[in-house]
């Protein structure tokens, strides 16, 4: 017997036997799926994850040795119990050199189960606890992939490391580049639920009409292209972790659907009514600040707090100080190792360079430089800071950078040619003399004087009798507008409406009508109707 429930696989064709096998693994405690064939065997093992797989060799399909090859082959560490008929020393001698763990010769009992497979379990068990030993008594600037001793980064691994046995929802924040996904597969490593699945999902990265089917998975002729169930993230990361990444661009219907989830641990594929329960613990990451996506209507209040439980902000990398030369080295060895250079490290003009610049893109920026680097130079043991792209090497070290420009200096007048003379001032020229013949001038006789105007005496004619109308009627008093007076949130809705109806429902000529961005009408619709608001007044 054992301490604790296992998950156990047994690949058995004969139904008998299959059902004999999971009375007495259930009587154990044990949690126990049945594959009939290979075929089976190896999609629910790479699902599923058990514990340990009790594997008849005689199958339908093919042969279960070649089954035993194929899980090794994908990295599934599943203790292996073979169950055979055929008791024959071949048989025991290939099961043994495979790496089975022990074998069970049919028929067999409860206690012919229960013993083998307590021991494959026990020693699993162990294997754990030494592996998280060593992991702890690992040098402090190593931690579950993260590589940095600085003080911003030993807060980051204390807080994994005290929050890693709990259940509570992980919510990671920091820049982009700074190893989320990375800091999200440290806590389910460190966790109890190590031995399960990880399922990593980018909410960002899905189209919103598959977002719900990514997570949820759905049944065939679900929707159009559904021609086969499938099996959501949620229901893969049954006894595990569900990993979102960039949950901020998660659409509001969806965030509904979510909530729901995250508080019952339930839910429904699309297109059934079927209600399946799973055990799932929730990290999420996003490169924005949650309480101003909270704040702008973005994300869902009462959602935020159910996944806000324990925060892990992830500093960027120019705050990690001596951080980033470690880093730098784990990469140069990891790439020359790969393209097959002999760089054995970083001149000190180099080191300076790179702990100088600002490394706006953080570690995911460092990786490609140092990967720029070992793919471009071939020669040499030392990358010099000659071998650094241009921005590092000029925004980082100042030995680098390209000496300043000489201040101007005006150049002087240029001087007047000697041959050239002065030119003179300006005087009016002399008079010219005109030779006139002697005569006398007789001036013109004036001309006649001009009449002065005398305008006639006006004489009014006689004034016609102005027509007799009906007198007008007394003018109104002004009555003052009467304007409505209604809250501005209820004002834009009616516009947004109004402009809707007016261009039968185009999203983008409704607001070039309004002057507004086509995301903000899209927007609204969606919280209105999230808020079960109709499409009317």
């Amino acid at each position: 017997m054992t301490d604790a429930p296992a998950r156990v696989l047994v690949v058995e064709d004969t139904p008998t036997q299959a059902e004999l096998a999971r009375i007495f693994l259930t009587g154990m405690g044990h949690e126990v799926r049945l594959a009939p064939a290979a075929g089976p065997a190896l999609a629910l093992a790479r699902v599923w994850r058990p514990d340990a797989i009790l594997l008849d060799i005689e199958l339908p399909d093919f042969n279960g040795f070649e089954l035993f090859k194929q899980i090794r082959a994908e990295g599934i560490d599943s203790e292996v119990i073979v169950i055979t008929a055929d008791g024959s020393h071949r048989a025991l001698k290939e099961a043994m050199r495979l790496g089975a763990w022990d074998y069970i010769v049919k028929p067999y009992n409860k206690l012919a189960l229960a013993t083998p497979l307590g021991q494959a379990l026990k020693k699993r068990g162990l294997e754990r606890q030494l592996a998280r030993v060593e992991e702890e008594a690992r040098p402090s600037d190593r931690f579950q992939g993260f590589i940095g001793a600085s003080p911003a980064m030993g807060a980051v691994y204390q807080i994994i490391r005290s929050v890693a046995a709990s259940k509570a929802s992980v919510f990671i924040t920091g820049e982009s580049g700074t190893g989320k996904e990375l800091a999200a597969e440290a806590v389910h490593k460190s966790s109890p639920r190590a031995g399960r699945e990880f399922v990593a999902l980018n909410c960002g990265a899905i189209p919103r009409d598959l977002l719900e089917s990514e997570v949820f998975g759905h049944v065939r002729g679900a929707f159009t292209g559904a021609s086969a169930d499938r099996v959501g993230a949620a229901k893969l990361a049954d006894g595990g972790t569900l990993f979102l990444d960039e949950i901020g661009e998660m659409p509001l219907e969806m965030q509904v659907k979510l909530l729901r989830f995250v508080q019952t641990g339930t839910f429904s594929p699309v297109g059934s009514s079927r209600i399946e329960r799973v055990d799932v613990r929730f990290v999420c990451a996003t490169n924005r600040d949650p309480m101003l996506e909270v704040q702008a209507g973005r994300f869902r209040e009462d959602l935020y707090y159910r996944l806000y439980v324990v925060p892990i902000e992830l500093p960027p990398l120019r705050e990690r100080g001596g951080d980033v030369l470690a880093i730098a080295n784990h990469f140069l060895a990891q790439f020359a190792k790969e393209e097959k250079r002999k760089f054995r490290g970083f001149a000190p003009d180099a080191e300076a360079a790179l702990v100088a610049y600002n490394w706006p893109g953080n570690v995911r920026q460092l990786q490609n430089v140092v990967r720029n680097v070992v793919v471009l130079h071939r020669d040499g043991d030392w990358v010099d800071a000659s071998m650094l792209p241009p921005p590092v090497v000029r925004l980082g070290t100042g030995a680098a950078a390209p000496p300043p420009l000489p201040p101007y200096v005006p150049p002087p007048p240029r001087p007047v040619a000697e041959d050239l003379a002065p030119v003179p001032a300006w005087e009016p020229p002399a008079p010219i003399a005109v030779a006139v013949a002697e005569r006398t001038w007789v001036p013109p006789p004036p001309p006649p004087p001009v009449p002065t105007y005398v305008p006639a005496p006006f004489v009014p004619a006689p004034l016609a009798s102005p027509p007799v109308s009906a007198p007008l009627p007394p003018r109104a008093p002004a009555v003052p507008e009467q304007t409505e007076i209604v809250p501005l949130a209820v004002m834009e809705r009616r516009l947004i409406l109004a402009a809707l109806r007016r261009t039968n429902s185009d999203v983008p000529r409704a607001a070039a009508l309004l002057e507004i961005n086509p995301s903000t009408v899209y927007r609204k619709l969606q919280m209105w109707r999230a808020e079960g608001l109709g499409e009317t007044d």
